[in-house]
């Protein structure tokens, strides 16, 4: 299960697993009211060389495992929302591809999902624009840009 967290990637970085991570309150999944500490796993982000060490922690009860996320990010998705929507963005306005270190293919992946995920949750979809469709999608809590429906 995933915990996402308010943090910032780079003083993860610089600090490693001396990174004071918020514990959360109670269990995601059972909500018992103690979770214990579960180590760290590597996870990798672009604009990081090297992996950054994400918390773990486990239940005793249910023995749900949480791992803990930057919340600047979706859940298998190593770019960070704010860049996925501005790269979406300059591609529906101006028709081109913004040149970055990102592959071209991974942002058509994105777009190409966006519209799957628009036309099959919203009804009125396109009429506002694709940027707009992302936008609603992410209040209805869906991913816009991942493969999974």
């Amino acid at each position: 299960m995933i915990y996402f967290v308010e943090c910032l990637l780079k003083d993860i970085f610089e600090q490693g697993k001396d990174f004071q991570w918020i514990r959360p309150a109670a269990c995601l999944n059972c909500n018992h009211y103690m979770v214990w500490g579960h180590g760290f796993v590597p996870r990798y982000f672009d604009g990081f060389v090297s992996c950054l060490y994400m918390k773990c922690y486990r239940c005793p009860l249910c023995r749900c495992v949480m791992t803990s996320r930057p919340d600047t990010h979706f859940s298998r998705i190593l770019c960070c929302k704010e860049t996925i929507r501005t790269l979406l963005a300059l591609r529906i306005t101006t028709g081109r591809w913004l040149r970055s270190s990102l592959s071209l293919p991974r942002m058509r992946h994105w777009l190409a999902n966006l519209k799957r995920h628009a036309l099959a949750h919203l009804t009125s979809s396109w009429k506002k624009g694709l940027i707009t469709d992302f936008d609603r999608l992410l209040d209805m809590r869906f991913v816009p840009v991942s493969r999974s429906m």
